[in-house]
């Protein structure tokens, strides 16, 4: 799996601001912008981004996947905390 292909999963399936993935072999770390996360609990941010990559999670080509799912107003407030991939 490719950082790429992750990528572009994401952005097909989901309305998205931005999509942020790095990572290597089955290990990636993903940070998602949209406001289809506005009122989300944390879980439910997370099966909103397993769902559209749950195929490759199921045959282990995504074994461990880091997801940070952020509306666009708390992205503006905190991504000058976090480090862009």
């Amino acid at each position: 799996m490719e950082v790429n292909e992750i990528k572009a999963l994401l952005e097909q399936a989901l309305e998205l601001d931005e999509v942020h993935v790095k990572g290597d072999g089955s290990h990636f770390e993903v940070i998602v912008v949209g406001a289809l996360f506005d009122g989300m609990s944390r879980v439910k941010k997370q099966q909103a981004i397993y769902g559209p990559l749950m195929e490759h999670i199921q045959s282990n080509a995504i074994h461990a996947l880091s997801i940070k799912a952020y509306t666009p107003e708390e992205w503006a407030r905190d991504k000058k905390l976090i480090q862009p991939l």
